[in-house]
């Protein structure tokens, strides 16, 4: 069985593999929209997504059982099926684009057009996703409070980062004329995620006296 060090430290490099290829999804892929892979993307970012979610679970349990569940359910049992969902934007605008006959009927400025609007469907369908992305972050900030194994400031951290991609996100589908100030005032505090993955990673998480008995 995994003590809590080796526990967070798994959980830390799920985090950090994670960081790394939602970019790949997010921005690189519908930036190269013409290059199949964009479905591959967004199945890798969720298979590391999955297997981070059931690493904090077990690790945050015998925290908080509610706040572990509201991460898992926030993290992924909302914020997945959202995510498939969008892809179906893309792959509209893919179809959209492809020269196909039965597309024959319509001018190329319109399916140029149509396109576009997919598109501009899937960016605000990333803004609705990332409101859960953000607050599945407030759960995560408590049980890393409250644990006594990971420095308390990591947690007001991610409460930090959740509250700011939460405000951002709003902004944007609420009050887009001021979407893009809030977005950068918000964006410094979003960062304030990124300590608790090199915590994770590089120093785990303090023994505890069970993991300390267990050894």
């Amino acid at each position: 069985m995994r003590t809590t060090k080796q526990q967070a430290r798994h959980a830390g490099l799920l985090y950090l593999i994670l960081g790394l290829l939602a970019p790949v999804g997010l921005l690189y892929v519908p930036g190269k929209l013409i290059v199949s892979g964009n479905a591959a993307a967004t199945a890798d970012n969720i298979r590391a997504s999955e297997w981070l979610l059931r690493v904090l679970y077990r690790l945050f349990k015998a925290v908080n059982e509610t706040h572990a569940r509201q991460l898992v359910i926030l993290g992924a049992l909302v914020s997945v099926p959202i995510v498939f969902v969008n892809v179906l934007n893309e792959i509209a605008a893919l179809a959209l684009v492809s020269g196909a006959g039965y597309l024959s009927a319509f001018e190329t400025p319109q399916l140029n057009a149509l396109a576009y609007l997919f598109l501009h469907v899937h960016d605000q369908g990333i803004t609705v996703v990332s409101i859960f992305w953000g607050l599945w972050l407030l759960p995560f900030g408590l049980l890393v409070i409250r644990s006594g194994f990971i420095p308390r400031v990591l947690g007001v951290l991610l409460l930090i980062a959740g509250t700011a991609y939460v405000v951002a996100a709003f902004a944007t589908l609420v009050v887009p004329r001021y979407a893009t100030l809030i977005s950068q005032i918000a964006l410094p505090f979003e960062v304030a995620e990124l300590p608790i993955i090199f915590w994770l990673l590089i120093w785990g998480a303090r023994v505890r006296p069970a993991d300390a008995t267990a050894a």
